[in-house]
């Protein structure tokens, strides 16, 4: 195994492959002819069992057994066993069909053979496949690695809810927040994405013959009624079922889907820089793991590889969604085989995906909040009150208020003792004036830590802050 990987192409089966190499039981050409063989069988039984089609009888249920031990106990000797067919057929689906009808040889199934890949284009099959794989792969990995990664950003954004920190706008000394708040963000754009990604029956597939119209099945079986067969078959998958198609099924439900995909690796991506540059101002500490080296010439060097590591993968795996999302709704007339290759590739896009997301959770793991720095950063930046003061001083209708703070501030250092004396030469309220007089670049946080136990209750349940209630000061 050790020489296979380092003689591998990709990284994913190589470098990578300790890391993402269960994914092959969704990606791998073995996977895919067991999602196969999945499709087949189950049709054979459905039409067997469900729609008991004129002059069958229904499978026992020892000879169900038989049939779906076939992909339950689908494994690399029967993989390989596969491609020798293919070799003859040089078609991966008929292959399939030849290696079932091989299996059942012999058996009470055996003068059943015929009915196995009924009425099917091979696309039927193929479809069905790669959309089981795909929802099998978001279910089982997908959700659960991207929630796990969201709730590790939520329990930071609770826990530094409260931490006053210097905003940066265009790279420069901005209104202050919370390093809770900044943070909270990120879950809330991420946790709308996962209700779009996987809203209701997000994958679709098709059971309706060479191009769409059930021609062969009609002239088989008149009275049968054929469009509630498909529907019901293709809903038992767990799968959405689209009535209108030509040989293949659109796959505008994988561009809705990876589209999804590659807005949230999107925000991963944003989350992923801005914790790096975190970690170069010092907001966060990296904690050192023994015997690791962070430069071949700089021992004191801990980068921050992982986000790195992050940013690097998801723009290999948004390149891929970006393609897929782009090519395969596209298919000349009633079907070219154009799209048939490019599907091989969806693993490798979701696999990148998923190395991307372990890297961040690796990252968050070696990550620790500087309060000092944080703090001694944002302590005497005096001129961040300039906003507040010329707020106020619009409140209570001082001409040019905005101009006056410009002239105080842009462009220069203003300390305590100089905003101060600003402020004492106002001619506003004096309760105003000792308001303004009261306020420090550490308490100008606004309704940061309050929007950030907003979020908090409305995950629980009570539907958020609304800011309503008498004498509100937020949520707390």
């Amino acid at each position: 195994m050790e020489e296979h990987n380092i003689l591998a192409i990709s990284p994913l089966d190589g470098r990578y492959a300790n890391k993402v190499g269960h994914l092959s039981q969704y990606f791998s050409e073995a996977a895919l002819m067991r999602y196969r063989c999945l499709v087949e069988i189950e049709w054979l039984i459905y039409l067997f069992n469900e729609v008991k089609l004129k002059g069958t009888t229904p499978f026992k249920a020892g000879e169900i057994k038989i049939l779906r031990s076939i992909y339950e106990e689908f494994d690399v000797v029967n993989a390989a066993r596969v491609k020798e067919i293919e070799k003859t057929t040089n078609h991966d689906v008929k292959a399939i069909e030849y290696f079932i009808k091989e299996e059942t040889k012999g058996g009470p199934i055996e003068q059943y053979q015929e009915f196995i890949h009924f009425g099917c284009t091979s696309e039927d099959i193929n479809n069905l496949s790669y959309a089981c794989m795909i929802r099998d792969f978001v279910d089982r990995e997908y959700m659960p690695i991207l929630s796990g990664l969201v709730q590790e950003i939520y329990s930071m954004a609770l826990e530094y809810k409260g931490v006053p920190m210097k905003s940066r706008t265009h790279g420069q000394p901005a209104t202050p927040t919370t390093l809770g708040k900044e943070i909270i963000n990120v879950v809330a754009r991420l946790e709308r994405e996962m209700e779009i990604a996987v809203n209701g029956d997000y994958l679709m597939g098709k059971m309706n013959g060479a191009v769409g119209n059930f021609n062969a099945h009609v002239v088989a079986y008149p009275e049968v009624e054929w469009l509630t067969v498909s529907k019901n078959f293709i809903q038992g998958l767990g799968l959405g079922a689209n009535m209108y198609t030509t040989q293949i099924e659109p796959h505008d439900c994988y561009a809705d889907l990876f589209d999804a995909m590659k807005r949230i690796n999107n925000i991963v991506l944003d989350f992923s820089r801005d914790m790096w540059a975190y970690i170069s101002l010092g907001y966060f500490k990296q904690r050192t793991i023994a015997g690791e080296v962070g430069s071949s010439t700089m021992p004191h060097k801990v980068n921050p590889i992982d986000y790195e590591n992050a940013e690097g993968n998801i723009g290999l795996a948004n390149a891929l969604f970006e393609h897929l999302s782009a090519k395969l709704p596209i298919s000349r007339m009633q079907r070219d085989l154009s799209d048939s290759t490019v599907l091989r590739n969806v693993g490798t896009a979701c696999s990148y995906t998923i190395l991307a997301f372990r890297s961040v959770l690796t990252g968050l793991s070696k990550s620790e909040v500087n309060k000092k720095v944080i703090q001694d950063d944002l302590k005497d930046e005096w001129e961040l009150l300039a906003e507040p003061i010329q707020t106020i001083l619009r409140k209570n209708k001082v001409p040019n208020a905005y101009e006056k703070l410009k002239e105080l501030t842009r462009g220069k250092k203003i300390d305590k003792k100089g905003m101060q004396k600003f402020v004492d030469g106002l001619k506003i309220p004096a309760n105003e004036k000792k308001r303004l007089a009261n306020l420090t670049p550490e308490k100008y946080t606004g309704l940061a830590e309050s929007l950030v136990e907003s979020y908090v209750l409305k995950v629980a349940g009570f539907g958020g802050c609304s800011g309503s209630c008498e004498g509100c000061g937020g949520c707390h």
